[in-house]
Parts: structure tokens; C-alpha cells; sequence
């Protein structure tokens, strides 16, 4: 139990820029405070203790302002962001590293029995004010914009927005491959510092960010054309490109390593020039 609480609060530092200290998070995140109640009254559900898994369920609302049904199935390290107005319907079931924002709904469409609430897979995130409506399947890294209704099937990796919901971005399977063999740096690089929606991720809105991670991406495909041309050239006879070019290691990019280096920059910089 312990070791899941842990890994909850570290899915906030992961997720959420504001969050500073442990104890913060603890006291100050009504979202995590419903995901914990709703293991216990989950519990109490699957054991059919009815009455009483709705009343913590209930009580966990009058906390938190999430209102979330003791029959959904939550996965591991999922986030609700603020979670006021949050509501999540008995039959919905919610994957790994699922991320929602205050005002989202996932909700049924239907008064029969039986599954009438959505699925989200692994790693998707649902915007402020979103409803996704009934048994519906959102894909792996699927992205629904704030205030968007959605009540089809959402793609792999898509984004929806509108009302109804429409696929404004879908990337095919090998532009995906691209990209994720593009992004290697930057995941490891993000993964280490443990802000991959704020710093380095491939979409990420800072500009000066995502210029950074474009010029780290450009001479990782520069390294690799200029060991595949000295291959071919060994090849035919030559004998160029003796050593192979230095890697680039994650130790490298410390704090320390990274004040040095604008130390030396300063350094060198002669403002008459």
C-alpha cells in the first residue's frame, strides 16, 4: 500500500510543475486524496459491501469535489489535476499514467446495465471540462482538448477537440516509429529530470524548449550520417574516421556540468567584439 502511495506522489512532481515538497503534495491535492478513498470503497465494492462502499464514495465527493463510483477501475499512477467537478462513471476503466483535468466527465449515455462507461488506455490525458461519453475506447496516448464531448472511439496517439469530438492530429504507425527513435535523447534526457511534459517532450508548447530539443535531435542525426558514411567509405578502401565520434551520456547533463559550462561561456564571450 505504502509503495503505491509513493509511486502516486511521484506521478504529481512528474505531472505537475507546482508541486514543491512531499508534504504539500499530501495535504494539498484533493485528487490523490480521492484516488485513496476509492481504493478502500473499490475494495469494499468488489467484497459487496454495497451500501457501504457508496457511502465512502460519497464521503470522498464532500471532500474532495470528485465524485468517482466505487465499481470504476483506476490503473496505476493515475492523476487527477485539481479535480474539482470531476465525475467518473461505475462501468469506466482507466489505464497507466492516465492524466485528467477539473470538470471531466466520464459518463454513460445508456440506463441499461452492463458496460456504459468508457475505457481509457495507458497515458491518455483528458482536457478541463471534457465529457467522454459512453462505452467508448480511447488509445494509447490519445489527447481530448478541454471542453471537447466525445462519444466515438478514439485512435492510438490521436487528438480529439470539438463538439462532438473530432481527430484534428493522428500520426500513422511509422511516423510514430519516427518520432520515437527521433526522441530517444530527450525521453532519457526528460525521464532524468522528471519533467517531460514541461521541458523536452517532443510537443511541448515553450518554444525556446522545443528549439532546444530540435537542435539536440538535428546532431543526433548528424552523429549517426557521418558513422554510417565512414562505414561505407572503410568499406571501399579508405580508412577515414579511425575513432568513433564521443557519445553524449546522461551523466553529462547535471546541474554542476551545465553551470560550468555557462561559467566558461561567459568566460569567453568579450562583449567589444
Amino acid at each position: 500500500m505504502f509503495e503505491r502511495i509513493k509511486e502516486d506522489i511521484q506521478s504529481v512532481f512528474h505531472r505537475d510543475p507546482a508541486a514543491r515538497t512531499t508534504m504539500e503534495v499530501l495535504f494539498n491535492y484533493p485528487g490523490l486524496h480521492a484516488i485513496w478513498l476509492h481504493r478502500l470503497s473499490h475494495r469494499l465494492w468488489k467484497a459487496n459491501w454495497l451500501w457501504l462502499a457508496r457511502s465512502v464514495s460519497t464521503f470522498s465527493r464532500w471532500l474532495t469535489g470528485v465524485e468517482i463510483h466505487p465499481g470504476a477501475t483506476l490503473g496505476r499512477r493515475f492523476f487527477i489535476d485539481h479535480g474539482m467537478g470531476v465525475v467518473i462513471g461505475e462501468t469506466a476503466e482507466i489505464g497507466d499514467d492516465v492524466t485528467i483535468y477539473h470538470g471531466v466527465t466520464l459518463g454513460g449515455t445508456s440506463w441499461s446495465a452492463g458496460k456504459r462507461h468508457p475505457t481509457l488506455m495507458d497515458n491518455v490525458v483528458v482536457g478541463a471540462g471534457a465529457k467522454v461519453l459512453g462505452p467508448i475506447t480511447m488509445g494509447k496516448g490519445a489527447k481530448v482538448g478541454s471542453n471537447s464531448v466525445v462519444v466515438r472511439d478514439v485512435p492510438e496517439g490521436a487528438t480529439v477537440v470539438g463538439i462532438p469530438g473530432r481527430v484534428v492530429m493522428q500520426k500513422s504507425q511509422g511516423e510514430k516509429e519516427a518520432d520515437k527513435a527521433k526522441n530517444g535523447y530527450r525521453e532519457k534526457i526528460a525521464k532524468k529530470y522528471g519533467f517531460d511534459a514541461y521541458a523536452v517532450a517532443a510537443d511541448n508548447p515553450d518554444p525556446v524548449a522545443n528549439a532546444i530539443g530540435m537542435m539536440v535531435d538535428h546532431v543526433h542525426l548528424i552523429d549517426i550520417k557521418v558513422e554510417e558514411m565512414c562505414a561505407a567509405i572503410n568499406k571501399m578502401g579508405g580508412g577515414v574516421c579511425g575513432k568513433s565520434l564521443p557519445s553524449l551520456e546522461l551523466e553529462e547533463f547535471t546541474n554542476q556540468q551545465v553551470e560550468l559550462n555557462s561559467k566558461q561561456a561567459k568566460e569567453s564571450f568579450d562583449p567589444q567584439i
